[in-house]
């Protein structure tokens, strides 16, 4: 599984760099506007919305659980200062995927008791896209958080997360996670629709 986090730079907007994920395969994207309110967000929001459905993508987005509903999004990713998980779920009932930002085993043993569809979990290393940043989980962080999961019976899907290079990605998928989230590697490739495709392609040799 690879999960695009959109983002935006001196080349791309947010919905190009949407457009160059989902013309490189991907299937599961996030839109994820820090800072802007939700009256700026919804008509990229629904015109990304709209690609994702003729590309076949799940479509989710950061933070904003009442847009989410309001477009019929597919689902809404949570961090750690956003609404509870359990609280989203009582608002969008069950139909609606929703994932939760862990550091730790103990981030995502309480999203998965109050119902998360997955953990996006990190950071894999330091990254610019995030404020704030929580302790860098690395290899080790992510065999750990998944033999604790074994211990305590807990199945769910992990996502890395935190600047993630290509080159990171056999690493962390022997580890037994289910997929990566990738933003920066791809918006800062020469040619970002060749390098998703790549790393489409990295991923599916380690499929259980």
């Amino acid at each position: 599984m690879i999960q695009f986090i959109s983002h935006y730079n001196e080349r791309y907007t947010y919905l190009d760099s949407i457009r160059l994920a989902l013309d490189g395969g991907c299937k599961w994207i996030q839109l994820r506007m820090k800072k802007k309110s939700p009256e700026e967000i919804m008509p990229i929001a629904l015109e990304a919305q709209q690609m994702c459905r003729e590309a076949g993508a799940t479509f989710i987005i950061d933070d904003h659980v009442a847009l989410v509903k309001e477009i019929h999004a597919d689902g809404v990713h949570l961090g750690k200062n956003d609404m509870p998980i359990q609280d989203a779920r009582e608002l969008l009932g069950p139909d609606y995927i929703i994932g939760g930002t862990a550091n730790t085993f103990e981030d995502l043993l309480a999203h998965y008791k109050a119902g998360a569809n997955y953990i996006g979990c990190g950071p894999y290393r330091f990254t610019t896209t995030k404020e704030n940043l929580s302790p860098i989980l690395g290899v080790e962080g992510y065999k750990n958080i998944i033999e604790q999961m074994k211990r305590h019976s807990i199945s769910i899907p992990i996502v890395a997360i935190g600047g993630i290079t290509i080159e990171d990605i056999p690493d962390i998928m022997q580890t037994g996670i289910s997929g990566i989230a990738l933003s920066g590697t791809i918006l800062r490739a020469d040619d970002p629709i060749k390098t998703m495709q790549e790393i489409i392609d990295i991923t599916q040799k380690y499929k259980k």
